[in-house]
């Protein structure tokens, strides 16, 4: 095959494949990013203005096309200061995510160290909050607490929650499978509609699942309730069955089994 067909086997095949391959995987991203944050709304609006236009010019509604025109700036700027929450958490997302690099998840027995201290801390009425980081970054959470890169085992977790140590008001973080760092302060949620005898920590676990892709654990101070918090909601008083077969599915292992039914989220 000459140098001349294989060009225009390039120009007709691979470069139209390679085209379509990269739009894929930039709108694919694209969705993750929005369905994790709350500007699907956002999608929702700018599409309907989009599909209000397309109809008013495809009807020759020259006033209505008009005035959209004249609105659309204003329009973008109302959306950006509306939505700045939303926008700001998907930037944050693009900036500290990891798309290309995979992430080292903690083992199912490492899971399971987790939740045997959960236990044991419940059954003491001693407060934890065990953060699993996923494919967001924790570094600016991280660097707010003590860095100790150790193996993760219950000891070590039942040894900073339940004595009033420095560590123990903070958030634990597990990263690449290790315990990254203890004592990190986490952000409070921006939702109004929190149960108002949730305490902080629990603010905290859903502040932090508002902003990034992490798996929080829960353990209550005054009921030992177990809860779990992704996606911008909080899962009250979950079982430890529940909260095991849960983390084994954000948490991405082969092993764990489906559940069978969702419970409601709790947030109010």
């Amino acid at each position: 095959m000459s140098s001349a067909s294989i060009g225009q086997f390039f120009v007709n095949y691979v470069r139209p494949a390679l085209d379509i391959l990269l739009l894929a995987f930039l709108v694919y991203k694209a969705y993750e990013i929005l369905v994790k944050t709350q500007a699907v709304q956002l999608v929702k609006g700018a599409l309907l203005l989009v599909a209000l236009y397309a109809a008013a010019y495809v009807l020759q509604l020259t006033t209505v096309t008009w005035i959209l025109s004249v609105i659309a700036p204003g329009l973008v700027i109302a959306i950006a200061i509306v939505f700045q929450p939303e926008l700001r958490k998907i930037f944050m997302r693009l900036g500290q995510g990891s798309i290309f690099k995979g992430t080292s998840r903690p083992r199912v027995t490492q899971i399971e160290a987790v939740l045997n201290a959960a236990e044991r801390l419940s059954a003491m009425r001693r407060g934890a909050l065990i953060v699993f980081a996923r494919n967001v970054g924790l570094k600016n959470i991280v660097d707010t607490g003590t860095r100790l890169d150790s193996l993760l085992s219950s000891s070590l977790i039942v040894t900073i929650f339940s004595f009033d140590t420095p560590l123990h008001d903070g958030a634990l973080i597990v990263q690449d499978g290790r315990v990254a760092a203890a004592g990190c302060f986490l952000p409070l949620s921006e939702q109004q509609d929190i149960r108002k005898s949730f305490g902080t920590r629990h603010r905290a676990a859903l502040g932090l699942s508002e902003e990034a892709d992490a798996v929080i654990l829960v353990v209550s101070e005054e009921t030992g309730a177990l809860s779990l918090a992704y996606e911008s909601k909080l899962y009250y008083g979950l079982a430890p069955e529940q909260v095991r077969r849960r983390l084994g599915e954000l948490l991405e292992f082969p092993e764990a089994e489906p559940e069978d039914s969702e419970e409601a989220p709790l947030a109010e």
